[in-house]
């Protein structure tokens, strides 16, 4: 069965994401070293992301948020007004951060358009998400953009009836084994992992043994050639 619809990711897939998170984090942790050490504040930062989530979603705003909370734990009543001050203002910086295509990226994207209809599926908050894109220059390429709340199997299925294809039409390709893979595979899809370095905790996932649709590629580029040995 030919493939009809290739689905991307965009964060950490097209371009840098969670490289700012990490650096966003360093001078968290450096703001709340009188408090706890960088180890433990990470700790009460998961906890508190992994609690967020179902209530904030994905994105730099729920991230801020998750991190004053965790502060107010890690610190209580001793938190100083002016760390405050500078949580907020990284979050700030987060959100203006400029957009650092990965390697291939630009080259990959027309091949792909070339073989079948592009849709960006992406989380996160709609009005950052929707900025990035358009500062990445990348809007033309995508003949549809899918900004959701979570990646789940019936995020997916509700995708590939818009667009008109059966399951078994369609690719997804991502770096989150959790959001981008495993969904997509239990939906009926294709599913591709581009590997990124850094992983956010909360999307890493074991890898599915030996399944027929699923292929781990070494970059982006590679998607084209992989596409085209399916069907």
């Amino acid at each position: 069965m030919p493939i009809r619809l290739i689905c991307l990711d965009a964060d950490d897939t097209l371009w840098h994401n969670e490289t700012w998170f990490r650096r966003c984090f360093a001078s968290i942790a450096e703001l709340l070293a009188p408090f706890a050490d960088a180890r433990e504040v990470q700790r009460r930062l998961d906890a508190v992301e992994h609690r967020n989530v179902p209530a904030y979603g994905y994105g730099v705003k729920g991230f801020i948020l998750s991190v004053l909370e965790a502060a107010g734990e890690i610190a209580g009543d001793d938190l100083p007004p002016a760390t405050v001050r500078r949580i907020l203002e990284l979050g700030r910086e987060m959100l203006a951060h400029p957009i650092e295509l990965l390697p291939g990226v630009e080259e990959a994207l027309p091949q792909l358009a070339d073989r079948a209809p592009l849709v960006l599926v992406t989380k996160g908050d709609l009005h950052h998400q929707e900025a990035k894109l358009a500062a990445s220059g990348l809007g033309e390429a995508f003949a549809g953009v899918e900004i959701v709340s979570d990646k789940k199997p019936e995020t997916y299925a509700a995708i590939f009836g818009r667009y008109g294809v059966e399951p078994g039409e369609a690719v997804m390709a991502g770096n989150s084994m959790r959001s981008d893979v495993l969904p997509a595979l239990e939906a009926g899809a294709w599913a591709a992992l581009v590997p990124f370095e850094l992983v956010w905790a909360h999307e890493a996932a074991e890898a599915p043994q030996d399944h027929p649709r699923y292929r781990e590629l070494a970059n982006f580029a590679e998607l084209p050639e992989w596409i085209d040995t399916i069907g």
